[in-house]
Parts: C-alpha cells; structure tokens; sequence
C-alpha cells in the first residue's frame, strides 16, 4: 500500500523539470509511505515516475520502488496488493526474481502476457508502469477501483498521474473547482459517481480500466465488466451448492488477506458484514489468535454497536478495543480529513473511521480488514425489496422521510449547471441493476474513495475480503429468492453466518452505521457548524448559494424541523473546500 506518482512529459519536457516535479509530487503524498521515498526520470528526460512506499510484504530495501524488471528496460510504481502472489510466482517461475514482492510478480506477469496480465490479478491496485524498451506507458486500476489513480493532460501536452488530486497540484495542476460537479453534489447528492472530480482538468482513471500512452496518443479501455461475465441466465444448482462455494471463496479471500509482514488487525462493528468477517477469520486463524479488533463510539446509546460486537467475541481470544469520537474532536479531525480527501465526504461516519485508523496505527497495527461489499452483493439494503416488489427505488442518502438534499437553497443559474447522470442498466431484471448501480456508481465507489484516504491519511491499509469478484460474479448469478427471503436481505448469507456466529447476529435486523451527527449538529458542534456554513456563503453566497433561504433552512434545522442533517453537511463541506483552497494553492505554486 503504497502512493504512485507519474509524469509523461510534453513537448518541451526535459530531465531537470521532471525531476524537480516528481520530487514535488512525492512529498506532496508522503503519508501514503512514510517508510521509503523514489523516484526515477528514464534517459530520454520524457517519463519520470514517484513512490512513497508503505512496507507490507518483503520489508526489505529489495521492496522499494520505482522497481525495475530484470532488464532493467521496465519500470514500475506500484500502490495495493495483489493477494495471489504467490500462486502467480509459481506459475510464472521461469522469471529471474530478486525480491519477495508481489510489485516483482506483475512485472512478470506483463511480460509474459502484456496487458491482458490484470485478469491474472486477485487484488487491489492501481499501477504505472513505464516500458522503456517499446515506448509504452500503462496504467491500470483494479475491477471495483479500491486503489486510486488521478490524471491530468496539461496545455504542453504533459500528462500528470497521481494516486491523490492534490499530488497533482504539486506537479503543477491548478487548484481550479468543478463548479459542474459541485451543482450536482448540492443538487443530488452523488458524488464519485463517473470519471470527472470536483477540480477542473482532473479525472479519475475509473475502476477497471487501463490507459496506454505511446506514440504521443493515449488511449483509454475497459478491461473488468462484471455484467459481461455474467451468464444471461441465472444459476440453475441448489441453494446449499451455491452456499458451499460461496463459503470456500470467502474463507480463501480472508485467508489471502492474511499474507502480509506486518501485523493484521479487524475493523469490527456491530453488524452482519463485519461479524461474519470475525467468524471467517476464527475459521481461518482459530480462535486464540493474537488478532486486534477495532470498534468505533461516540458514547450515544442510540448508535453504538457494543452490545452487538460482544457476542461475537466471546468465542474468541481477539481484543477488542475501542475508539471513540467526541464531539470536541470533530473540528480540528474534519478539516484535517478534508484537506487528505480532497473532495467532500461523508460526515461523522468518515471522521469516526479516521479516529479507529488513528488508534490502530497507535497500537501497531498496518493492516487492517473490513466487510464492505456484503449488502450490494447480496441484496442488503430495504429498497432492494421494494425493487422485487416492483413499488420503490433508492434515494440516495437512506434514513430519512424528506429530502436529503436542498436544491432550491441554491443560486438559480448555479442549479442549472447540474446535469442527470444515466444510470447503467445491464441486466433484464430491476434488482440486480439496483445492485450493479451500488456497486459500481453510487454506494460502493464513494466508500472506497473515503476509506481509502481515511487509511492512508496514518499511513495504514485497509483491506476489503468481500470485494473480491468472484464473490460478486457468483452473487449476481444467483435469483432473487437466494437474496431476499421473509422480508429479510442477505439470506443465503445469513443462513452462512449461522453456522458460524450466534443467531441473534446472524438473524438481526440490518442497523445503517450511523452516528449523532443529526444531534451534535444541531447541539455541540452548532457554533462550529454555523461558522462553516459563514465562510461558505462568504465565499459563494449569490454564487452557489441564496443567502437568506440557507440561513433559513439552517434556523430551521436547529429548531430540530428536520430528521436528516446531510445538506447541512453539504454546505459545511463547501466551507471546508474554502478553508483548503490555500493549502491547495501553495502546492500548485512553483509551477
């Protein structure tokens, strides 16, 4: 786990600018691997390629990058895991090795099959790797886009990669907001939901996609599409032979998400995921393994899991330990996981996820594994009903009776600058494309983007062993009846987990990981709240905003009118953005 960095030069590139951008671009990440800093400009003075890496496998000097094949004609920058290392140095065992890595293994792999060597991987990346020999660039990122990678293309025909937006404003991008991708944010909510970011001139490489650069031309393909490898049909065997091999690829998964040199921790609440997440892993390690878990509480009776997380250790020896958010923290947490964001996020759930990480890296944990992936795999979420009913869909933020969102707050002219995104449709039956939009549009993409920089933000991992295709690809083979049964989601899991967990886990209601932010909004964080939606006005009242009908609606909120709080921390985020422009800024500067 690791930051990437890259630059293709343009017309007039040459080795001195290069190095001195790439340098830039480097410290400008370095929480993403404060064990070890390269770079390398290749002879020509075209292509410089950036690391910071974090040790995780092979925590020898042999591990650090940019990491050249045996030839020395092809390097590379590499940020993830690539779990099935192993299995694939075996079969690629003509290939003279010199370290440990699996950073070694792809080298291997694109040299025997080339491009086609992502489908080898099992695995969370995103990489640069730079062929010198045929004057190729190739970038890469995983099947659900766990890792991430940035570019730009500048007016000199430069084209700047980074794992983190503002890596490109040290390499010289200008901190410019989308003001198209804010309307729609304020407008509907979604966010990270296609290639473009809130910045001009920055997009994401999106999930499951390469970039080739050669001959000054750069193309980009689709190389992952889940619809594609699903038969038209669903599966035709019994529910008990879909659950036995659903349970093998899951016990599999957890297992390879165990290789690493550095200590492997849980991040663990109260719910169906993560609990099943602890019975895979007493399945795999046993039960008196020296495992860590890590629960997060903002001490609201109302929205902690503790009573939920005890059961499932009871059978184990793991320790449990506690982190908790308050709301004197929340200030001084939230700019700071803003300015590593770069983009807006997702309130106090994200700021208490930064506090567990920060605790975890405190106990000398590196790595760290959680259950995202389980709802959208197999129906978890109450609209998935309604869609098998035929009577409902999904708003974009759950939990509440009105409108999450406050359009009409906003300056007329800025409203009309949001735009619909089609939402893709792949399949014949309405419940599997509400699920294939979560996973690969709305819900799962914007997850992975806050955890992502939530880890790294204290230089640790986060592994996801349910984000696994295979798991995805079986799941969605599967009829609705497997999925949904009684009025409940996930049944083929929930009939897994009771073989491995207490009933009252296994058979609970599914409970959204919430916090206070509704209550300490409105009561202990209320000056700071007010304060940050002043500078957002400052800063884009008449702009984006209308003025009166905010501090309307915010007068309103705090008189307790209303039973969700995301649009107030839309507008909080825009303060927040105001606040970071400076920081943004001064990277940018000497270029």
């Amino acid at each position: 786990m690791c930051g990437i960095s890259g630059i293709v030069g343009g017309a007039q590139a040459n080795a001195e600018n290069l190095t001195v951008r790439i340098q830039a671009m480097v410290r400008a990440q370095s929480h993403r691997g404060p064990d070890a800093e390269g770079h390398r400009v290749d002879p020509s003075g075209r292509v410089a390629l950036g690391h910071n890496r974090l040790s995780i496998i092979d925590l020898s000097p042999a591990g650090r990058q940019p990491m050249p094949n045996y030839r020395q004609d092809t390097w590379i920058v590499f940020n993830g895991e690539v779990y099935n290392y192993l299995e694939l140095r075996t079969e690629l065992a003509d290939y003279p090795y010199v370290t440990r890595t699996d950073t070694e293994v792809i080298l291997a792999a694109y040299e025997r099959w080339g491009t086609a060597c992502l489908d080898h991987f099992v695995g969370m990346f995103s990489f640069i790797l730079w062929d010198e020999a045929h004057q190729v660039f190739f970038a890469a990122r995983d099947r659900f886009g766990v890792k991430p990678l940035y570019y730009s293309q500048q007016t000199d025909g430069t084209l700047l990669f980074a794992s983190e937006i503002k890596t490109l404003f040290a390499g010289g991008q200008a901190p410019i907001p989308n003001q198209a991708a804010w309307a729609n944010f304020l407008v509907s909510g979604m966010l990270d939901y296609c290639e473009s970011t809130f910045w001009e001139n920055v997009q994401a490489l999106p999930a499951g996609y390469f970039l080739l650069w050669q001959n000054q031309q750069m193309v980009i393909r689709r190389w992952y599409n889940l619809a594609e490898r699903i038969a038209s049909g669903f599966d035709q065997r019994s529910f008990q032979a879909v659950q036995e091999e659903y349970l093998e690829l899951l016990t599999a998964n957890v297992r390879l998400r165990f290789r690493s040199d550095v200590p492997v921790g849980l991040n663990l609440s109260g719910g169906l995921d993560s609990s099943t997440l602890v019975g895979l892993v007493k399945r795999v390690l046993g039960g008196d393994e020296k495992v860590k878990t890590f629960t997060f509480v903002t001490n609201h009776a109302d929205y902690d899991e503790l009573p939920w997380v005890a059961p499932m250790l009871a059978q184990t020896q793991y320790e449990s330990i506690i982190c908790a958010l308050a709301p004197e923290d929340v200030p001084a947490l939230a700019e700071s996981v803003q300015y590593h964001q770069d983009e807006p996020y997702g309130g106090l759930p994200t700021l208490a996820y930064a506090r567990l990480f920060e605790i975890a890296r405190a106990h000398g944990v590196i790595v760290l594994l959680d259950g995202q992936g389980m709802d959208e795999q197999w129906a978890g979420y109450d609209y998935y009903q309604k869609a098998v009913q035929a009577d409902g869909a999904s708003p974009v933020v759950q939990g509440t009776n009105q409108s999450p969102v406050r359009p009409d707050c906003l300056a007329p002219d800025f409203r009309q600058r949001a735009s619909t995104y089609p939402l893709p449709e792949p399949f014949a039956d309405r419940l599997r494309n509400l699920q294939y939009r979560d996973a690969f549009v709305t819900k799962i993409p914007r997850a992975l983007r806050y955890n992502d920089r939530i880890s790294m933000r204290v230089s640790t991992e986060l592994r996801e062993p349910f984000l696994d295709h295979r798991l995805f690809e079986l799941a969605f083979q599967q009829p609705a009846e497997f999925k949904i049964h009684a009025g409940q989601g996930k049944w083929i899991l929930r009939d897994l987990a009771a073989k491995l967990l207490p009933n009252s886990v296994a058979y609970a209601p599914k409970r959204p990981l919430q916090t206070p932010q509704r209550e300490w909004l409105r009561g202990p964080l209320k000056d700071w709240a007010g304060d940050m939606l002043a500078v957002a006005l400052r800063e884009y009242g008449g702009v984006w905003f209308n003025p009166a009908l905010v501090q309307s609606e915010w007068q309103s909120y705090l008189a307790g009118n209303s039973d969700n709080s995301f649009y107030i921390w839309q507008w909080i985020s825009a303060g927040m953005l105001k606040n970071n422009l400076g920081l943004y800024a001064g990277l940018a500067a000497r270029f």
